[in-house]
Order: C-alpha cells, then structure tokens, then sequence
C-alpha cells in the first residue's frame, strides 16, 4: 500500500501500525517524548567521536549512511506520533517558530 509522503499521511500510516499491535495503549505523551529521546541519543551516538570533518562525509560510508538514514526515521517516527497525541500541526508549529526566530533574530542589515 502506497500512500503519498506527507505529514498526515506518515501519521495516519503510523497509526495503523501501532493499532494493528495494540501498542496505542503505550503511545501517551510521556512515552512518546521518552522514545524520541532515546532516538535522538541513538542519532548523537553515530557522530559522538567523529571530528567535524569525519561527521560531514559520514553518507558516504554506505553502512553509516544506513545507520543514520534509519536513525533519523526513528526520531521523525516518534516526533509524528507525538505531535499526532497531542493534536499538535508540526508544520504549522515549525512555521510559527520560524517566524518568531526571524522577529527575534533578525539578519544583519547588507553594506
């Protein structure tokens, strides 16, 4: 089954996976945070000892770029789920951060 790659699309696909295993009974906010957590640390490890040079061409390792490419899924999986128990629009979010960056940051005038 194909759906089209969009937000509430991964979410609703992700839904039916974790109710096919009854796992929604584990997915409350506190779990879901936990999880993204543990993800995000799974991330950090890929890069913990590497030198700035060797974190940039870590996709070019095919083995690593795996690792990292499924790490990433990981963490954006736990992130749809989480903003999907909470009613949160993660897009609608990140646009709403955005524009209070660019307020509160603006970019330096030009010469």
């Amino acid at each position: 089954m194909t759906e089209r790659l969009d937000v509430a699309g991964l979410q609703r696909r992700l839904a039916r996976f974790a109710a096919a295993r009854d796992w929604e009974q584990y997915h409350t906010p506190k779990n879901l945070a936990a999880a993204l957590s543990v993800e995000a640390s799974e991330l950090v490890e890929i890069f913990q000892w590497l030198t700035p040079e060797q974190s940039q061409q870590v996709m070019r390792d095919p083995d690593t770029a795996h690792r990292v490419a499924d790490e990433v899924a990981d963490v954006l999986a736990y992130l749809l789920q989480f903003c999907e128990v909470l009613g949160i629009d993660a897009l609608a979010a990140l646009a709403a951060k955005i524009e209070r960056n660019e307020e509160r940051f603006p970019a330096p005038e030009g010469p």
